[in-house]
């Protein structure tokens, strides 16, 4: 190693250029992310919420329910139907999206985008105000996303300039969310309403309103630890591959040496 900057002095330089350029470079990314972070973390509610459903006809298996609430998730569940008949749910005031994979953690689909080249490989979610599931044992669930923009686990983030902005945009994309949609369902089979005797359908939605918003930060400590973790290890990399390199070549030159040196004797 002395060696190679005694005859390379430019090597050392070069090294601790780059680690100092490092050093600057995520120290910027540590003070932009805790000082001077123009992104910004709101929390909304994530209550489960049952749907009263009210029959719509005495007797007949078809219902309905009017929601007015920022909805991400609905459940639709029917258990005991006729083997072979069709769940139908229809909702009147938007558009939502389905897919027979929403819900399964085994199972890979996409939702936010119906164009997607990857449809191919991921299954893709049908955007429609009307969707339908076969009831093959008489029982089944429909799962779907009404909201793509509202957090589903409650959390979100956005970026803004600042606070009172970032609040605007946050109501705003709770209120744009807020729509009154009646859900009309009903079990079929060619094309008939069945009778709802012997059957139970239950339904769920999931609302979200705006808790609290605050700016975006790290801790400082951590991400430096981290980063100083970051800096050690691409340095480790660069050093000790081309220092393994250099002294398996010395040792294999030494070696074919000595099988010289022994010929010559």
């Amino acid at each position: 190693m002395k060696k190679s900057l005694s005859k390379n002095p430019n090597m050392l330089r070069t090294m601790i250029g780059t680690g100092m350029t490092l050093i600057v470079l995520l120290s910027y990314a540590v003070y932009s992310n805790t000082v001077n972070s123009e992104y910004y973390e709101y929390n909304t509610t994530n209550e489960h919420e049952s749907m009263d459903l009210t029959q719509e006809s005495e007797g007949l298996a078809q219902w309905y329910y009017t929601t007015t609430d920022a909805i991400t998730w609905v459940n639709f569940t029917v258990y005991d139907a006729p083997s072979g008949s069709t769940l139908i749910v229809e909702a009147e005031g938007t558009n939502w999206s389905h897919s027979p994979n929403l819900g399964l953690t085994d199972q890979s689909y996409i939702c936010n985008e119906p164009n997607s080249d990857y449809s191919d490989i991921l299954d893709t979610c049908e955007y429609s105000r009307t969707h339908t599931m076969d009831l093959v044992n008489g029982s089944g669930t429909l799962r779907g996303r009404v909201s793509l923009e509202l957090p589903i686990k409650g959390k979100g983030y956005l970026e803004s300039e600042n606070i009172e902005s970032a609040q605007k945009e946050a109501n705003s994309l709770i209120s744009s969310a807020q729509k009154t949609i009646t859900w009309k369902v009903k079990v079929v089979s060619d094309g008939e309403t069945h009778s709802s005797a012997g059957m139970l359908v239950e339904s769920e939605f999931s609302s979200h309103q705006l808790v609290s918003l605050s700016k975006f930060k790290i801790n400082p400590v951590e991400e430096t630890v981290y980063s100083f973790s970051a800096l050690v290890g691409c340095f480790f990399l660069v050093l000790v591959i081309p220092l393994m390199i250099y002294f398996s070549a010395r040792y294999r030159e030494s070696l074919n040496e000595g099988k010289r040196a022994s010929i010559d004797d």
